[in-house]
């Protein structure tokens, strides 16, 4: 599986998130959610997630049943194994979390699918995407 790290934005929140070419879908830190939605720092979020997670377990929800794990930048600078959900499934998620920002969150999961969808039918903005982020690293001028 081919994956492209990036971190994502969300409210000046960074979430961690992959592109898995192979299945032309994102997946996306699940404690970085859980984090953005509950207003909580990371460990906080940790440990909300796993309460949540074994809930959810325990009601038998296909969400975690079929949740993945992959290795992924942590904050201490080192690759983990971190769980993650495509946007369906974060979707789903969000319905277990009560929060204000569920729905800012879910426009912005639409607007990040959107861009991904324009760069597959028009190259061009994934080229000019590209090259901002090496002008934003002085990589070019």
């Amino acid at each position: 599986m081919e994956q492209d790290n990036q971190l994502k934005i969300f409210e000046d929140k960074k979430i961690r998130a992959k592109w898995d070419e192979e299945q032309e879908k994102w997946y996306f830190s699940i404690v970085d959610v859980v984090a953005v939605l509950t207003e909580n720092d990371y460990q906080k979020a940790r440990t909300y997630w796993k309460v949540l997670k074994s809930r959810l377990l325990t009601e038998g929800n296909e969400t975690v049943t079929n949740c993945n794990q992959l290795k992924m930048m942590a904050y201490d600078g080192k690759l983990r194994l971190t769980d993650v959900a495509n946007i369906e499934q974060i979707l789903r998620l969000i319905q277990s979390i009560p929060s204000k920002k569920a729905e800012p969150f879910k426009l912005w999961l639409a607007q990040v699918g959107k861009e991904r969808i324009d760069e597959a039918y028009d190259p061009e903005i994934a080229i000019n995407r590209a090259l901002d982020i090496y002008r934003k690293k002085g990589c070019i001028r």
